[in-house]
């Protein structure tokens, strides 16, 4: 082969060889993009979602799935201000609701996929345990906690609760607010406070040291809701982790931690 040609065509294999491995570092990003899951989920979802962000990782080798714990509004708030997230759940309906009226989530990815009570709990070791929410006007019961209602379902439904048994007002002294309804359930465990409103699943989490005074009623279910924030088209990964929310394996997980099935 002549000086001339054997260079042309070492400089063409070269060329070849940079573009293919371009090519092959494109596809490498883009396919990490894709498996890279960032999942915001309401505080009181932290136990059983650890556990389902697992599960899903081993069914879907090269997913790895980062979680975002915090108040429903809280998150909410994150997401309208540009932080990543491409799985929103949340502790209540209406939160969701707002994320679908501003455009935040895809309607069509959305599914309720668990439900919950609303419990008042005391410290394991409390000799006095109010067995209705009147009893919380007693001496006994010095502080209270509870989620911030203008952030927290828990404590938005705790409000409503409250207020229908016409204590809200009577009982501003005593209330402790919380970020979220594990900050509330941390109060309790740590004897900071008397008496607490959480989850079921809260109160499961600490069974050795809280307990479950009474099941508070609720103006309306506890329901969780999750769905794929922007477009299931730009990210499908995020439809598919909504979906697996539904499946036996995660319902099992919910269960185990305290979380109950939606009803219709």
């Amino acid at each position: 082969m002549p000086a001339q040609s054997a260079h042309s065509f070492r400089f063409r294999s070269t060329v070849a060889a940079a573009l293919c491995t371009v090519a092959l570092f494109a596809l490498s990003s883009r396919a990490s993009a894709k498996d890279e899951l960032t999942v915001s989920a309401a505080a009181s979802l932290t136990n059983a979602f650890n556990d389902i962000a697992r599960d899903y990782e081993a069914r879907h080798p090269g997913t790895h799935v980062n979680l975002n714990f915090a108040a429903s509004d809280v998150l909410l708030k994150q997401i309208e201000q540009g932080a990543p997230a491409d799985v929103f759940a949340s502790a209540d309906e209406a939160t969701m609701d707002r994320a679908a009226g501003a455009g935040r989530i895809d309607a069509s990815s959305r599914k309720d996929f668990a439900a919950n009570t609303l419990v008042l709990i005391v410290p394991d070791a409390n000799a006095a345990v109010p067995t209705k929410l009147d009893d919380l006007s007693q001496a006994t019961y010095k502080r209270i906690a509870i989620g911030n209602p203008d952030s927290v379902p828990a404590g938005r439904y705790a409000k409503q609760a409250l207020a229908a048994a016409k204590l809200w007002e009577s009982l501003q002294a005593k209330l402790v607010q919380a970020q979220n309804v594990r900050q509330a359930l941390d109060y309790v465990v740590r004897g900071e406070a008397e008496a607490g409103f959480v989850y079921a699943s809260d109160a499961a989490s600490q069974a050795t040291k809280v307990k479950v005074a009474l099941t508070v009623p609720t103006a309306t279910p506890v329901r969780y809701p999750a769905a794929a924030v922007g477009s299931c088209k730009e990210k499908p990964v995020a439809c598919e982790f909504v979906q697996f929310l539904l499946d036996a394996q995660s319902r099992a997980t919910l269960s185990r931690y305290g979380f109950s099935a939606p009803t219709p």
